[in-house]
């Protein structure tokens, strides 16, 4: 039986860049697209719904990592088997979703990533030179911490097996992008198996992007995150952050409509 994948997009001001990112998408793989709105002050939510896209719009702004946790309950919700997270900015190649989705597809892997550094010409598609040591340095520890051999951690194209967002307790990370960094960290603690693949570098004037000042502030919180994950991992302390699943987390009125299983 087919399996029923759900691109999810957390958009914020995405107007100039959301419906050539849409195009781009090969709907004869993808089965549903839910953008999430983080009041955006442009046009995204009309384009959105002008392309026919399934949109929630949040109340107040909730940042980066808000708005993932409402785009994977949405996929969740939606009855999705494999989850597709794709920025609505154009930064990331959106026809490459089929070659995301594969190895998750055959059973190799439970969350894959799109890597910039295995597509090549990262400092050619114009990512500025402190960006990729940041994020070399960055990625470097968290391979030494949680054991893995990524060639980047710090990608906004990714895709994950249900069971990993059913498992994972997503709901309990930050609001703000090290969001992310958190998500990789929570998959590693939960057993899941991560691969990635090269994707091509694209960054232009439309294309959101993390100035310096909150890039810092985002390395600092994922070098926290992993002071975390080793305390968790040495029995120093337990972390609910890598030790609770998602199930015990949220409300019980909500698992029938999360989880398949009559347990969650």
């Amino acid at each position: 039986m087919k399996e029923h994948v759900v691109v999810i997009m957390p958009a914020y001001n995405a107007a100039q860049t959301l419906e050539r990112t849409y195009r781009d998408l090969p709907m004869d793989v993808v089965d549903k697209i839910i953008l999430v709105d983080d009041v955006s002050q442009d046009e995204t939510v009309e384009i959105a719904r002008r392309l026919g896209l399934e949109t929630v719009v949040h109340v107040q702004n909730r940042g980066y990592g808000g708005n993932q946790k409402t785009c994977y309950l949405e996929a969740l919700k939606d009855g999705a088997d494999i989850v597709v997270m794709l920025h609505p900015d154009y930064q990331y190649d959106s026809t490459l979703v089929p070659d995301l989705i594969a190895p998750i597809q055959r059973g190799e892997a439970d969350m894959m990533l799109g890597s910039r550094f295995l597509g090549g010409q990262v400092r050619t598609g114009g990512m500025p030179l402190y960006k990729i040591i940041a994020n070399r340095f960055l990625t470097l520890c968290e391979n030494l911490v949680l054991g893995l051999r990524l060639s980047e951690a710090h990608t906004g194209f990714r895709a994950y097996r249900r069971e990993v967002l059913e498992t994972i307790p997503f709901l309990l990370n930050s609001d703000d992008f090290v969001f992310d960094s958190q998500v990789i960290a929570q998959a590693v603690a939960f057993g899941f198996r991560i691969g990635e693949i090269g994707v091509p570098t694209r960054y232009f004037d439309e294309a959101s992007s993390v100035n310096f000042g909150r890039s810092l502030v985002y390395g600092f919180a994922t070098l926290w995150t992993l002071v975390k994950f080793a305390v968790h991992k040495l029995g120093v302390a337990q972390v609910p952050q890598f030790s609770t699943p998602l199930r015990d987390v949220v409300s019980r009125y909500h698992r029938a409509s999360l989880f398949r299983e009559a347990g969650g």
